[in-house]
């Protein structure tokens, strides 16, 4: 199955998440319809907010990028109750864009390291430390759980310069090809 996109204004973009216990029921199911509903999205990651669910879940597969970004080749996880213990290394600015902002593509400056514990979908503990595009994406997506978009992360300056295109994505003037849901729930 696949879900809509919550676009930029729908309120559940801005909360925290919740913790899922390890008896959620349906979780699995929910994890591939995830799965499913970023790959028709052309996505490379999604986080639950972004279809409508305040859950500390988020998905990655890196398989799309793997020519541009070998690194990324076979990397497809999801990531249950992350906590990113450690932000480190050079900041790095790079273009980004994402699926609750359609036609938005800005530059944000991340680091380019970070240490991530999360249970996987089988509910093992990890410890991991990444870089390069790998911390790109995983900072990208859990900043969702935080109720942070990616926009946050721009120069006020840059900020008021989008202030309109955001201001129309919120009203559902803008193009995507998959289905959205706006903040009035429409």
């Amino acid at each position: 199955m696949t879900y809509p996109i919550y676009v930029y204004g729908h309120p559940v973009l801005r909360r925290m998440t919740e913790e899922i216990k390890r008896d959620h029921p349906g979780l699995d199911a929910f994890i591939t319809d995830m799965f499913e509903t970023m790959y028709q999205s052309d996505g490379l990651g999604l986080a639950a907010p972004q279809i409508g669910k305040s859950l500390r879940l988020f998905v990655i597969d890196g398989e799309p990028l793997a020519k541009e970004h070998p690194e990324m080749k076979g990397f497809k996880k999801t990531f249950i109750n992350p906590q990113v213990t450690e932000r480190k290394g050079e900041i790095v600015p790079m273009n980004e864009g994402c699926l609750s902002l359609p036609g938005i593509h800005e530059e944000v400056d991340r680091e380019s390291e970070l240490r991530i514990q999360y249970y996987d979908q089988d509910w093992n503990f990890h410890d991991e430390v990444y870089k390069g595009y790998h911390a790109r994406v995983m900072l990208h997506e859990y900043d969702h759980l935080d109720g942070v978009l990616f926009t946050d992360r721009l120069s006020p300056l840059r900020r008021r310069l989008i202030k309109g295109k955001l201001n129309d994505i919120s009203r559902g003037k803008f193009e995507a090809d998959y289905r959205t849901v706006l903040p009035t729930g429409r």
